[in-house]
């Protein structure tokens, strides 16, 4: 879905380095690189980054509000 606002772990902010890590990997930079200059440095957080599936495209064609 959408990468969660607070680290699980440690609870330091990490959401709003998302879009700038995503674009980054995207235009093939290392992942580990691009967390160091994001200032990621706790494992707890590079694990959010690196292990984050994005579903939110798979899932939302399957959001129709229900009429009551």
């Amino acid at each position: 879905m959408l990468i969660p606002v607070r680290c699980f772990s440690c609870g330091k902010v990490i959401a709003h380095l998302w879009d700038r890590y995503d674009e980054r990997t995207k235009a093939g930079e290392d992942p580990g690189e691009v967390l160091n200059d994001l200032g990621i440095e706790r494992y707890c957080c590079r694990r959010m980054f690196v292990s984050h599936v994005d579903l939110i495209d798979d899932v939302a064609p399957f959001s129709v509000p229900r009429e009551i």
